[in-house]
């Protein structure tokens, strides 16, 4: 009873209660420290719930990963906010208001921002499979050889300004506000870790409108390890539309994710050099 309660009620409960609470604490203007701390709790919430209600039991073990995906994500969080930091420090000293609705509810502007995010997040991802240097800078995030929280950050630092740069730089085009910009990219992280988790939890009939980890994992196949579907960050709509959603009635499982080519660098410093390396396949 206590695991069907986790598994359709964990992600209602902690993205929701997420966005709620960014909402909450973005109406002082303020992003930090409330923000990332809000967002740090999301995300040790989805580690947690792992332990509890895990989905695949051989994936709750160390994979000589963990410190590398540690590491992973240390870089990337503190990247994003920096950047962050950087779009208030830029709009404090020129500001502009472009063609953003600024009188428009917060929640909506969030919103709005967040699928010119997350449209921009889906081309470059998809992108990222089909250009051959891209894949060698993305080909990291998926050489994990099972799925876990951490997943969702375990990107080289290249490949993840690739990922958000052109969304980023057309909201902020229009003008839209570094704290919406924040709020979006902050629930961004707690999604993540949820779309990669080793959790059972459903969504329903959402799953075919979310990037969650039902549909997520096949994204991730060893059988195609470049493979051309499921790549929405949040929305699934951007799939749908262009004809890259992917969901069949059997599950991925152990064994079935990660590249073909089992000898990839597992340490942190030899994955950030291998898309530069002679050596590389």
């Amino acid at each position: 009873m206590f695991r069907k309660l986790i598994r359709y009620t964990s992600y209602p409960l902690v993205a929701g209660g997420t966005a709620i609470a960014m909402m909450a604490v973005g109406q002082g203007g303020d992003y930090w420290p409330m923000f990332p701390l809000v967002a740090a709790i999301g995300v040790l919430a989805v580690a947690l719930l792992e332990k509890v209600a895990p989905y695949e039991l051989a994936w709750q073990s160390d994979h000589g990963d963990l410190l590398t995906d540690s590491m992973h994500m240390v870089l990337n969080l503190t990247v994003l906010l920096l950047s962050v930091e950087a779009l208030f420090w830029l709009r404090e000293r020129f500001p502009f208001a472009g063609i953003w609705p600024h009188e428009a509810p917060r929640v909506l502007q969030v919103l709005m921002a967040g699928v010119v995010i997350d449209l921009g997040l889906y081309a470059m991802h998809r992108w990222s499979h089909t250009h051959l240097w891209l894949w060698r800078l993305h080909a990291i995030h998926h050489s994990s050889e099972r799925l876990y929280w951490l997943n969702g950050e375990r990107r080289h630092p290249l490949s993840a300004v690739v990922l958000a740069a052109p969304g980023i730089a057309a909201v902020v085009a229009a003008g839209a506000p570094p704290l919406v910009i924040a709020a979006c990219l902050s629930f961004l992280t707690v999604h993540l870790a949820f779309q990669h988790a080793n959790l059972d939890y459903r969504l329903g009939p959402l799953r075919y409108w979310l990037g969650v980890a039902e549909i997520h994992r096949w994204h991730h196949k060893r059988d195609y390890e470049d493979a051309q579907v499921n790549f929405g960050e949040f929305w699934m709509v951007w799939d749908r539309l262009f004809g890259t959603f992917f969901d069949r009635s059997d599950e991925v499982r152990e064994g079935d994710v990660g590249l073909q080519d089992r000898a990839f660098p597992r340490t942190y410093w030899r994955q950030l050099r291998w898309p530069f390396s002679r050596s590389r396949q």
